[in-house]
């Protein structure tokens, strides 16, 4: 069983966290942002320093969600003090991306560009044509524009070409054998 929901969460100094009406608002010196506790079964209590998620029911469902609820909270306390980032890399013959204004255009072997714009609170840099970056204080944006971007092209499994996560580590397939 999982006991991350009874972890306390400390709170830096440059953070401001409420607890309102079963909404938790943290505020720090990169943002603001906001989660809705939708169980009835789920509180937060703050003391000086030190959030804690507590659960009012032992069963099973209010258990996963009082791990779950902790975790986003504490995503939320650390994003406004450090941005998430998330690096995807490029790989291809003639693939190439920039950014124009807060769009991603992106040549990766189809016959037009492809376009992705940032939503607000996200940041996309290109540090070289065939790497780029995405930044957010929320980790839930992050990922979900860093899976948009690689879904545009996916790694294809003889050359490896396509759009990957830096850290991901690829199989590279081994082709057909001329005759016997």
């Amino acid at each position: 069983m999982s006991r991350v929901g009874r972890q306390i969460i400390n709170i830096p100094d440059k953070v401001k966290v409420e607890y309102n009406n079963n909404l938790v608002t943290v505020t720090g010196p990169l943002g603001s942002l906001s989660q809705n506790i939708a169980s009835r079964h789920i509180s937060v209590e703050i003391a000086g320093n030190i959030l804690t998620v507590l659960r009012n029911r032992e069963d099973k469902q209010t258990k996963a969600m009082h791990g779950l609820y902790r975790v986003l909270i504490n995503n939320m306390v650390l994003g406004v003090v450090k941005p998430f980032s998330k690096s995807l890399i490029v790989n291809g013959v003639g693939y190439k991306t920039a950014v124009s204004g807060n769009k991603l255009v992106m040549n990766i072997g189809y016959s037009h560009p492809v376009e992705i714009v940032a939503p607000k609170g996200i940041t996309i840099t290109c540090t070289t044509p065939t790497e780029i970056k995405v930044e957010g204080i929320s980790k839930e944006q992050v990922g979900a524009v860093a899976a948009k971007i690689k879904a545009a092209k996916p790694v294809e499994p003889y050359h490896l070409y396509g759009i990957r996560y830096s850290t991901e580590q690829l199989t590279k397939k081994e082709g057909k054998t001329a005759g016997k």
